[in-house]
């Protein structure tokens, strides 16, 4: 059987992250995000991998190659973002029988690999607020319609965006365009379920990862499943607590202590005397210096946060330099939930804690202080002892 992985779009959500960047290849503990579902796809037996690219696709291409894990890859360009099921039909001159599809951008856990047993099939996901997805109604284990959206679910299952289809998909790909201007695949699901027994199968944990809060939520599942692992240099005089990876070719110089989960990218350096705990991800290339310390975040490659710094609950984008004495404050001292902007709107994260989101090329100077929430876009500056409390 093959599988589609749907690994096309922009990501305007996850901006500034996803500037330069396809939303599928953001870092996710030790590999991209996409990695995470083709490797539910592999380990379900599939015979080729379809990856459905198109911005920044070479990102894609390069890691990728002609096959992942000793099966065949091949990609197909969807040249304009028209939706899922579009992404799909780009496919489908490559689809030879059933075939499974899954979003690129979700994770999935273990739960994942029924779905590439009997068909057709639908993963979903048992959530508390059903209105903001599309809701699969059921008879027993049979899917009977799926509604989007609906201000009264009939149920509480989430679609998770992962499908098995029969052969005979291939032919209803050719959907109307929705209110919204694209062409869905839950419509082509629509017609399978009329016409076949739809199977669902339901998860024990998923995650879209649309913002940048879930990018973070992402790393923090992810890196719990992290096994301890050090091939790099570790310093006699460090400390290394609990699931840390250490990867060869990065350096962990005295007088440091991580506590894991956390993950060290290959050519990465902490320290002298630095402090990494909470699930952090310090990407390849990184550098955590003298004094530093690191919590809960996401550091992507290249990036550095190299003296006397503190960043807590943040995601920092490729090739970013905090200035000595760059600190991010990561807590609402009334005890809301910190807020964010997304697409012009500004958005709870439903987290108290959060701190930073920083594009690629960041660069701030000495003895900056960043609010909560704040946004930085790709290639802000700040100037020396500047507090800064809206986004930039």
């Amino acid at each position: 059987m093959q599988a589609v992985l749907l690994a096309a779009g922009q990501g305007t959500r996850l901006r500034p992250l996803t500037d330069s960047l396809p939303k599928p290849m953001v870092p996710v503990a030790d590999r991209p995000l996409v990695a995470h579902a083709a490797d539910a796809a592999v380990e379900g037996g599939v015979s080729e991998l379809i990856i459905v690219v198109g911005y920044e696709r070479e990102e894609l291409t390069a890691y990728f190659g002609e096959s992942y894990r000793d099966v065949p890859v091949t990609f197909v360009t969807q040249s304009e973002q028209r939706g899922t099921a579009d992404a799909v039909r780009a496919a489908a001159p490559e689809l030879d029988g059933p075939f499974v599809v899954i979003n690129g951008d979700n994770l999935y856990d273990d739960s994942i690999a029924a779905l590439f047993e009997e068909g057709p099939a639908v993963a979903a996901m048992p959530v508390d607020d059903p209105t903001n997805y599309g809701v699969l109604s059921t008879d027993g284990s049979t899917v009977t319609d799926i509604v989007e959206k609906p201000a009264d679910p009939p149920s509480n299952l989430a679609n998770a965006g992962a499908y098995q289809f029969p052969a005979a998909a291939q032919e209803y790909l050719d959907v109307s365009e929705s209110e919204r201007g694209e062409y869905e695949l839950t419509d082509v699901l629509a017609r399978v379920i009329d016409e076949f027994d739809v199977r669902v199968v339901e998860l024990d944990r998923w995650l879209d990862v649309g913002r940048p809060w879930e990018l973070l939520e992402a790393n923090e599942w992810r890196l719990g499943t992290l096994d301890r692992r050090l091939d790099g240099t570790v310093a006699d005089t460090a400390t290394i607590n609990g699931a840390v990876v250490v990867e060869d070719g990065a350096t962990v110089k005295s007088g440091s202590v991580i506590e894991g989960p956390a993950y060290i990218g290959e050519g990465a350096t902490v320290g002298p005397n630095a402090y990494v705990r909470g699930r952090t991800l310090l990407a390849e290339n990184t550098k955590v210096g003298q004094s530093v310390e690191i919590k809960n975040s996401v550091i992507m490659a290249k990036s550095a946060v190299p003296h006397l710094s503190y960043v807590g609950d943040s995601v920092l984008g490729r090739e970013v330099n905090f200035g000595a004495g760059t600190n991010v404050a990561n807590l609402r001292h009334d005890g809301g939930d910190v807020q964010l902007t997304v697409k012009g709107e500004r958005v709870s994260t439903g987290r108290r804690k959060f701190g930073v989101v920083a594009g690629d090329d960041v660069k701030t100077g000495i003895n900056t202080s960043l609010s909560p929430g704040v946004v930085l876009s790709t290639g802000a500056r700040t100037t020396p002892g500047e507090s800064v409390t809206r986004d930039r």
